[in-house]
Order: structure tokens, then sequence, then C-alpha cells
């Protein structure tokens, strides 16, 4: 039984909220996120992971609008911010993805709620073309929170970097090289374009490989556009990253929430990683639905996962394990 399970149902009925899905770990519904968010209790919830429309005049399906006044998209966020700050335990942490331009005035009214600033990662994704008196955007911002002390802060390690040419190491460790944990290093707070270290590594023996502490430049975040392994039209995010979040910022049988569903990324990710999570999408929720049916039925997503193979492969997913996190 999900923790809560029973309250959120009944009071999501009365929101006026459809149950889409259910598994042994999370409950979708079809329906506005803050309506989702006002049927959760106080102080219940670990991990809040949001990933809201731009507000750039994109399609996202009947039901969902993503052409505001800037004055009313901020009182809007706004009203989801303050109600996942409501739900969260205390320690619990906040992440959201966005452009710059809102993540700044997020983390000022995050500011201003009492939370804790963490990191500002940058989810490197450059795209070149004219912008007329502008440059050229090169990342989306993920800003991350905590209400008050972190109470779960997992190390998550990556390999050590190195050129797919010549071998060497791309990064320079400051002479420290041989005093690097066996483990790897850490997460930074910028999340590369994929192209450098994306290769395809299906085969790959990571047998004997040096890993890092992850610092805050992730850099292997692939772009999730080719037709074969979108789920639906507008930009939807890589498994990967979802996986990296949960992981650091939660721990098994924890409770992860995310009011903008999608194509379902966070809910397979929470799955996989066995913590339980509950969740929205007021547009067409059947992006979400194929993807965690895959799930169930043991297709995995391999090639945007830990390791970048590009095969979906059939496996038991009673056995699922994240091999790039390592918890201290």
């Amino acid at each position: 039984m999900l923790p809560f399970q029973l309250i959120a149902t009944d009071v999501a009925t009365q929101q006026g909220l459809q149950q889409v899905y259910k598994s042994e770990y999370g409950i979708l519904y079809q329906g506005d996120c803050v309506k989702l968010l006002s049927t959760l209790p106080n102080e219940s919830v670990d991990l809040v992971f949001a990933d809201p429309p731009f507000n750039l005049g994109k399609e996202y399906g009947e039901g969902v609008s993503d052409q505001m006044e800037g004055d009313k998209y901020l009182i809007w966020s706004q009203q989801w911010l303050s109600e996942s700050i409501r739900v969260l335990k205390p320690g619990g942490s906040l992440f959201v993805f966005n452009l710059p331009k809102w993540c700044i005035e997020y983390g000022a009214y995050l500011n201003r709620q009492g939370m804790w600033f963490r990191h500002w990662i940058a989810c490197r994704m450059p795209k070149s073309f004219p912008r007329g008196k502008k440059m050229s955007p090169a990342h989306y911002g993920l800003i991350y929170y905590t209400k008050g002390e972190p109470a779960v802060f997992n190390k998550v390690y990556t390999p050590i970097q190195v050129c797919r040419h010549c071998g060497g190491e791309i990064r320079d460790y400051g002479g420290h090289r041989k005093k690097l944990n066996e483990k790897g290093i850490n997460l930074m707070d910028v999340w590369d374009a994929p192209e450098d270290v994306w290769e395809d590594t299906s085969e790959a023996d990571y047998t004997g490989v040096l890993w890092t502490l992850t610092e805050e430049i992730w850099t292997d975040i692939p772009p999730v556009r080719h037709r074969r392994h979108k789920k639906r039209v507008p930009n939807e995010l890589a498994p990967i990253m979802l996986e990296r979040i949960i992981a650091m910022a939660s721990n098994p049988g924890q409770i992860v929430v995310d009011p903008f569903g999608g194509s379902g990324t966070t809910f397979y990710a929470a799955e996989k990683l066995q913590r339980y999570w509950i969740g929205s999408e007021i547009g067409d929720t059947h992006p979400a639905l194929e993807r965690l049916t895959d799930l169930a039925n043991g297709i995995m997503e391999q090639w945007e996962s830990a390791r970048g193979s590009k095969k979906l492969k059939q496996s038991n997913t009673t056995a699922l394990q994240l091999p790039i996190p390592y918890s201290t």
C-alpha cells in the first residue's frame, strides 16, 4: 500500500483528478498539478522534482497552456512552488528544471520562503542558431534546494572522462590524480552535452576504470531527440537525469512527487530505484503510460540510462540496479 494513498485518492477524486495508473510503488493522476499537491498532507514527501512548461508557446496538447503573461506565469509558479514546500518533509529536496530566466525567479522566491540553496546545476544543451542581440543558449538550469539541512545526500560517482581518440584524461585534477577515490569523482554542477562522451558503450568493459565523485558538471546527459526513443512530440528528459537525482536525494522506500509528469520519466526512474511516487499530468498521459507499462513488462531503455547502451533490453524488473550511484 502506498503511503497516504487512501487519503490522496479520496481527496483527488473530490478535486476532479482522474487516476490513470497504479503500481506497487506509484500512482499517476490526470489533472492540474496544484490540485494534486493540495491533496497531499503537510511534510509527507521526501523529494519533489518539477519540470514545468517553459512558457515559450510550445504545443503540449489539449488542456495545456504554454503562453501566459510573465507576471501570471510567475504567480502560477509560486502557487505550485508554495505547495511543494508545504508537502516536503524537513530536510526534503526540491529540484526544478527550467530556463535560467525562470530559475532566477524561482530561486529568489525559494530564498524568501526559507528554503536552503544547494546547487545550480547547468545541463549543457548548446543550440547554435541566430539569436539577434542575445548569445546562443547553451544550458538549462536545474536548481536544487532543501527544506533545511538535507536529510539525504548520497554521493554519486561517474567514471573519469578520457578522450575517445587518444584515451587520455580530459580533465586536469591539479596533481591529485593518485588521490582520487577508487569509486570515482563527484558529480559537477554542469551536465554537459553528450557528444564527446556518449559513445555506443553497450559492449564497453568498465572493469578497472577509475571513477570520480560527481561534481557540479554532469557531462553525460543525452538529449531525447530521436523518434525511436521519444514518447511524445514535446521535449522530454532522459531517465539518466532522474535516476541520478533520485539516487542522490532519496533512499529506497521514500516518496517522490512530480507534479508535471510529462512522458513519465520521473516515475520510470522511481520504479527502477524502488521509491514510492505520486504524480500528475494535465495533458496526454499516454506517453507516461507507455513508458511505465514497458518497464512493468521488463523493457528498459538502457540507451538513455546509466551506461548508454542504445538497445532496448528485456529484463526482470525485480532485480533492477542502477550502475552509477553509490551511497556512502
